[in-house]
């Protein structure tokens, strides 16, 4: 007991430290972020007239005034090769097209979906470490695709068109560090990409983070330089559709895509791939006025939207596809985590980005993989502490039906914010009401391990019934004796964590992120709160923040791996960061975020 009293104090006594640097940080922030107002020295009318005038513009519109005003002048340099030239032997088939938006202009919402919930105060300070990493990287790899964040070397892995650089422009915009971001524009405007480190590029990778940074950077800084360097690369990813189907290949092949003479589709791919080009191309679309990126992407939904029902389970796609032949059919295994996850994730983005100019059919195809998933995939973990969450697993065919595999992965733990999105873009309590149970099962899975971070992997005994769940230790134990991968020192109600690793990922706060912005409740910023303080005690290093091996024992410093991905400043940090900003920063009324977290600007 004596023991377990000084644990306290000591605890009571950290926990004074930490609340009191915060609230110098909280200080310093109110007074030196430059987009907001300052408090007055002079006279109480001027202070009256300064509270008016500040009262009258949203942090938004300071950011903007802030980050855009006068606007640097920045200047494109032209690629080596010109892929909008290359004359393709196969051009994908023209679909029907819709209305885009005028490029260079800022429309407004297209009737505001009161995404804006939520309160201005911020009683503590935003997550800022994207500030501290960057100098690391312009010392050390400046230019570079990523950060080795042990080594502090550069390291190339797409193609050496500086990933982090891209990926991270529009996180430096939305923190508002201007000068950052001029530094990064200018050197990202120079980028070449008429040759590259590899002989072949990874045309899901490069849409996502590269075009999609690309269009999101100048989505909210309307610099043309940046939409210049984004139709350089949409029209060498237009070049991945120059096949005998019109199915995009997986892998461009650089020298073969220059004589146009035509690309072969792989056999067998995930479904994500081909399944995550819409969002990106649809939006160069829209700001160029050319509708041909959006044509190629819809021929590809148009396949999965006419295979949809036909799968050995209906409603959702199976892990795996075969482009060359056109069929997203066959297949046993199925989840909505990896390999699958993005492809569901734009079902609801796509008629929010199109919602000007009709829906496309994508909400109805939400509308049918939601029943499905909520009915096989998502289920009640049996815990303790009796807590009613949800959990999303994966389903296998068998002889009789589905079979559910009650394993968690990370990259799954976007599902919450995405089911809250879509609820109140579609207008379906019941989507955010399932959204709120995954979230809350995401937190606490968090809060369950003892560094106070989800492992890549885990697993967890499923309810029978959903709606009353009584613990049962001796099933718990028969269930982990079952697993080989169950260790000791796991925590109650999981069966296994078989990968153990944290690899900076960010779904689980995306989905923290989409709750608070729905719902307003404050219990979502604490937990991001929580997040945050752990995965930065856990992965900081020297230089940066390193991907950790075992997150499943508190035994620091973290076994760490030389690894930080560029999705750490392009996504985690930044929905870390908008969780605790204003709800019209980065607003879902305007605003579409594709699975690298890059916000879209809605027509």
């Amino acid at each position: 007991m004596a023991k377990d009293r000084f644990t306290r104090r000591r605890s009571c006594r950290r926990r004074d430290v930490i609340l009191g640097l915060l609230v110098v940080v909280t200080l310093w922030y109110l007074w030196a972020v430059p987009w907001r107002p300052r408090p007055s020295s002079s006279s109480s009318s001027s202070s009256s007239s300064s509270s008016s005038s500040s009262s009258s513009s949203s942090e938004w519109d300071r950011l903007r005034d802030w980050m855009n005003r006068p606007m640097t002048n920045l200047k494109s340099r032209p690629s080596s090769f010109d892929w909008g030239a290359v004359r393709l032997r196969h051009r994908p088939a023209t679909a029907v097209k819709k209305k885009m938006a005028e490029p260079g202009t800022w429309p407004p919402p297209s009737g505001g979906r009161g995404f804006s919930t939520g309160s201005d105060r911020n009683p503590r300070p935003r997550p800022g470490r994207g500030s501290a990493v960057l100098p690391s990287y312009r010392r050390l790899a400046w230019g570079r695709d990523a950060l080795l964040p042990i080594a502090g070397k550069g390291r190339d892995q797409f193609g050496g068109w500086a990933a982090t650089l891209v990926d991270s422009l529009d996180t430096l915009w939305i923190m508002g560090l201007r000068d950052e971001f001029d530094e990064a524009a200018a050197a990202v405007v120079a980028v070449d990409f008429g040759k590259a480190t590899t002989n072949r590029i990874n045309v899901f990778e490069s849409n996502i983070r590269y075009l999609g940074g690309l269009l999101a950077a100048y989505d909210v800084s309307l610099r043309p330089a940046l939409l210049a360097k984004a139709v350089e690369l949409g029209d060498l990813l237009y070049g991945a559709f120059n096949t005998a189907n019109g199915m995009p290949v997986d892998f461009i092949d650089l020298e073969a895509a220059r004589t146009g003479d035509g690309l072969e589709v792989e056999g067998r791919v995930v479904a994500a791939s081909p399944g995550t080009l819409s969002l990106e191309l649809t939006r160069l679309s829209q700001l160029t006025g050319d509708a041909k990126y959006y044509d190629a992407a819809a021929s590809v939904m148009d396949v999965f939207r006419r295979g949809q029902n036909k799968t050995r389970l209906p409603g959702v796609w199976p892990m795996f596809v075969s482009m060359n032949k056109a069929n997203v059919v066959d297949g046993e295994s199925f989840t909505l985590g990896g390999s699958v996850d993005s492809l569901f994730e734009y079902l609801p983005k796509m008629h929010q980005l199109l919602a000007g100019s009709g829906g496309g059919g994508y909400d109805d195809m939400f509308h049918a993989f939601a029943s499905v998933a909520d009915r096989h995939f998502f289920f009640r973990p049996m815990l303790p502490g009796r807590e009613d969450v949800l959990l999303p697993g994966n389903v296998n065919m068998g002889p009789s039906g589905p079979i559910l595999d009650p394993e968690t992965e990370h990259l799954a733990c976007f599902l919450g914010g995405l089911f809250a999105l879509a609820g109140r873009l579609l207008d379906r309590s019941d989507y955010v009401q399932l959204g709120d149970r995954l979230t809350r099962g995401f937190i606490l899975a968090y809060k369950s391990f003892a560094t106070g971070i989800m492992p890549e992997r885990l697993a967890t005994v499923p309810c029978a019934d959903r709606s009353d769940c009584r613990w049962d230790e001796r099933l718990w134990r028969s269930s982990r004796e079952a697993s080989p991968e169950w260790k000791a020192h796991l925590p109650l109600g999981f069966t296994h964590a078989k990968d153990a690793r944290y690899l900076l990922r960010p779904e689980a706060i995306e989905s923290v992120f989409y709750l608070y912005r729905v719902t307003g409740r404050d219990e979502f910023r604490d937990a991001a709160w929580d997040m945050f303080l752990a995965v930065s005690n856990g992965t900081r290093t020297e230089f940066a923040n390193a991907a950790v091996l075992d997150v499943t024992k508190a035994e620091y410093p973290l076994p760490k791996e030389d690894y930080m991905e560029s999705f750490w400043l392009a996504e985690t940090l930044k929905y870390f960061y908008l969780v605790f900003s204003p709800p019209d920063v980065i607003s879902l009324d305007h605003f579409v975020l594709n699975t690298e977290a890059h916000p879209f600007r809605v027509p």
